[in-house]
């Protein structure tokens, strides 16, 4: 059964008149104080919460897709029938409100407790009508998805969560974003609160390390001696930090940032007028960079690479990564590696292969990361580590895979694997409805965001390889649009403070409807007008 939200007193407020929103727009207005979204498509009007329930974006600058509004951001998206959410990031739905029309004059039904906000009706626990077990193995985002997904769908059955993470589900890109910098408190790191998984009949254990999965016993092992059969196993056991094969990477101030804990540790360590090496320009690596310079630390980048990120968005933006690190006291070596770290039993200084010798009080690993499933069994694998998975992202019979681990056939039947938080969660929910049986394939889009200093970027799509870049803007400017060809089409967009644009550009890609490179190297981009037929 589902439980049944508590009936709550109703007013109803005068918003708008009807010739004030056309068809295929949408407006926030004010309903007695609270914020509202106003939609008019093609079906009719909708009112719903005004504010994306993953960061709080505002709605109102996202774009209407057909059935369903785009947030800004990060392309979380819901249903305008009901405000129920269809792509993460993010967890709650938003609230939906009944709209009334007299006279051309629109009438907003709100609750009094209205927060825009709502977390979806899930089925209780009942081992009585469904006694099978689900293991979930990761409590990641996929992990977590893929519990909520289970209940959201109506399992009943008993759904076991094992983390070998101490710390219970929380928001992983925080770690070297706003956790780091002090905008998100501790408070604020938890996806739910302890009470959440107990009255939705969520089995969480932290500190739960599974050692052996053998999907022909369907068995798990946990280091702590414990054997746990299931019938259905989720791996989302997602990637665990590189290290370097050097000395010294033993030292107290040698990190690596995966974890929750990991972070509690460095900002330990990052005291204004310390010196730090980070090793490597990854995406974690040279958010680290930002914000250990934005605490005060002296920071140091050592890359083997020319130019960041190079290899995932080109020579050209990368460039300008660059310098806006170098216009905020960041220094490089770039063409270099650290052969070792010295100190005896702190660290002094980090030794390059041209002999250079950096002083640093703390180093940050940032050398990408690589698939914690070494305690698998007769399930494929790749020579990465990553688990190989069909279209449903299944694994083997009984077992499927979700997030930073898994090797999965994109839309264009393109095998990837990709390590993105929102990617992951996606996958959570899809591998959770496949347990049930839904047979439902994969064919999310990918997104990823990253906000280095004050430079942000969105990236949809995916691009390892490509044919040519189309630039709209100069990308020197920092406000730009860089379309990725391959073979004829558009795979991949990035840009920055182009947002509303980007969420269009979402659901063309998803959509299929992506116009040619040749109408990009003619027109300038307009995405907005090319998703609603104009372009």
């Amino acid at each position: 059964m589902f439980r049944q939200g508590k009936t709550v007193p109703e007013t109803e407020v005068f918003v708008l008149r009807l010739e004030e929103l056309a068809v295929g727009t949408m407006r926030q207005v004010d309903a007695d104080g609270k914020p509202v979204l106003l939609v008019h498509s093609e079906k009719g009007l909708h009112a719903l919460g005004a504010f994306c329930t993953h960061y709080k974006a505002p709605l109102v600058k996202g774009v209407l897709s057909g059935d369903r509004v785009v947030c800004p951001w990060h392309n979380a998206c819901f249903a305008l029938a009901d405000g129920g959410q269809l792509e993460p990031p993010g967890l709650d739905a938003l609230e939906s409100y009944p709209v009334r029309v007299t006279d051309g004059a629109i009438w907003v039904k709100l609750p009094e407790d209205a927060t825009g906000r709502r977390t979806p009706p899930m089925a209780d626990p009942d081992l009585t009508a469904d006694s099978r077990t689900f293991v979930i193995v990761g409590a990641g985002t996929a992990g977590s998805a893929a519990a909520e997904e289970l209940r959201r769908s109506g399992f009943t059955g008993r759904i076991l969560v094992l983390s070998a993470d101490e710390d219970p589900p929380y928001d992983r890109t925080w770690l070297s974003k706003d956790y780091f910098l002090g905008k998100a408190k501790d408070a604020d790191m938890p996806l739910r609160p302890p009470e959440f998984y107990a009255r939705h009949g969520i089995e969480l254990h932290s500190g739960a390390k599974v050692i052996e999965a053998d999907p022909a016993t369907r068995t798990l092992r946990l280091e702590n001696g414990q054997n746990i059969e299931w019938d259905a196993l989720l791996i989302a056991t997602g990637g665990q930090a590189r290290q370097l094969p050097l000395d010294g990477t033993d030292l107290p101030e040698v990190f690596t940032l995966r974890s929750y804990a990991d972070s509690r540790q460095i900002l330990a360590a990052a005291e204004p007028g310390r010196r730090a090496v980070v090793i490597g320009s990854s995406f974690i690596g040279m958010e680290m960079a930002s914000g250990l310079t934005q605490r005060g630390v002296a920071v140091t980048v050592v890359s083997q690479d020319q130019v960041p990120f190079e290899e995932s968005l080109g020579e050209r933006i990368g460039r300008v990564f660059e310098q806006v690190h170098r216009e905020n006291g960041v220094d490089f070596r770039f063409a270099a590696r650290a052969v070792r770290f010295e100190g005896d039993k702190h660290l002094e200084a980090v030794v390059l292969e041209s002999g250079e010798r950096l002083p640093a009080d703390l180093v940050v690993l940032g050398v990408g990361v690589e698939p914690a499933t070494d305690f698998l069994q007769g399930i494929e694998r790749s020579p990465d580590g990553g688990i190989v998975v069909d279209s449903h992202l299944q694994a083997a019979d009984g077992v499927f895979a979700a997030g930073d681990i898994v090797h999965f056939l994109d839309r264009h039947g393109e095998r990837l694997r990709v390590e993105h938080w929102r990617i992951a969660s996606q996958q959570g929910r899809t591998a959770a409805r496949n347990m049930l049986g839904r047979n439902e394939p994969f064919d999310a889009v990918p997104v990823f965001w990253t906000m280095q200093f004050k430079f942000p970027l969105r990236y949809v799509g995916h691009a390892e390889q490509w044919d040519e870049i189309i630039y709209d803007g100069d990308p020197e400017d920092r406000r730009f649009m860089a379309f990725f060809v391959r073979e004829g089409r558009v795979v991949a967009v990035t840009a920055s403070q182009r947002d509303t644009e980007m969420a269009a550009v979402h659901e063309l890609l998803r959509l299929d409807r992506m116009p040619l490179p040749e109408v990009l190297r003619q027109h300038p981009a307009d995405p907005v007008a090319w998703l609603a037929g104009g372009g």
